[in-house]
């Protein structure tokens, strides 16, 4: 099997490379299908995937059996005033990456957001794969564009949304909570939008699992259970040994302070219902337990101890 991973230097991407040239993650074996797969990683400035050319070429060149399209412009306030950057990025990129899957009769996995909804649609309940979204930032909207393409024009297609990703690699919250609290030794965080913190190594896991199979479709995959992003960061700071405090803030107290910031939703909280109930199953950890994991192997900077 050949697999092209797009968006490989980022955190997801990094993780899956990782799992497929070591046979298994931190949860399991990844499937047997894939132990001898050939893989080839790509970013930019090899392939930009909003140009539908260089997509077309590549893809023709390498004719993969299987494309996860890890790429993205994943800078929420920054889609704000960069809005045509996120779109070719979000939108454009999945649907060259899935018009070039359709003709080469490819499975292509498209990674997005809980993002796509808006915070109000379902509040105090985890919104499942039937809810609709209605995004309220330019990245959601960008994201949701991107899915519908994907949804249009490859059949072959898994769209699996997460949220709150952290890794081992790149940059993320779990490394920026660190990191200010050692600098600042007070932290202000808000606790009034709530959703799942996901490692990256259990959706790599799941996605992994997904992409040899022919259940085609919308997933959700996100850590199990939900907090808001202060009961995070003060989960972040008690693991990490870290000597700081984390008061909470408002979203308005947030955005009093900083008024360029886009809107987040209050409440993305998702629910991994079509992993659950599908033959792959949903193995994700409860998101303090992978947290717990993660700071028992994190080397302190940007990998693993050995």
């Amino acid at each position: 099997m050949k697999i092209i991973v797009t968006g490989c230097k980022g955190q997801l991407g990094t993780e899956i490379i990782k799992q497929l040239r070591e046979g298994k993650s931190e949860i399991g074996p990844i499937p047997e299908k894939l132990q001898s797969a050939t893989v080839i990683a790509v970013d930019l400035p090899e392939l930009d995937i909003s140009n539908y050319k260089a997509v077309d070429d590549y893809i023709r060149r390498y004719k993969p059996d299987v494309i996860i399209n890890c790429a993205a412009y994943t800078n929420v306030d920054g889609c704000e005033v960069n809005h045509d950057a996120a779109y070719k990025a979000n939108a454009l990129g999945p649907r060259n990456l899935a018009q070039a899957a359709e003709k080469m009769g490819a499975r292509l996995v498209h990674v997005s957001t809980d993002y796509v909804f808006s915070g109000r649609e379902n509040g105090g309940v985890p919104q499942d794969e039937a809810c609709l979204p209605g995004p309220i930032s330019a990245y959601g909207s960008t994201k949701l564009m991107g899915e519908k393409y994907v949804e249009r024009f490859c059949h072959r297609h898994f769209i699996v949304r997460t949220a709150w990703l952290y890794s081992y690699y790149g940059k993320n919250f779990v490394k920026t909570i660190v990191s200010a609290g050692r600098k600042y030794g007070r932290l202000e965080v808000v606790d009034d939008q709530l959703g799942n913190p996901t490692n990256a190594v259990d959706l790599a896991h799941e996605i992994l699992q997904l992409c040899v199979t022919h259940e085609y479709g919308l997933y959700h995959c996100t850590g199990e259970g939900v907090c808001s992003w202060y009961d995070f960061a003060k989960e972040i700071i008690r693991l990490s040994g870290v000597e700081a405090s984390v008061a909470p803030c408002t979203s308005e107290e947030y955005k009093a302070k900083h008024p360029d910031s886009a809107d987040r939703p209050r409440w993305s909280a998702l629910d991994n219902r079509a992993l659950r109930c599908g033959s792959v199953g949903n193995h994700v950890r409860p998101w303090q337990e992978a947290l717990e994991c993660f700071f028992a192997h994190w080397d302190g900077d940007n990998g693993m101890k050995d």
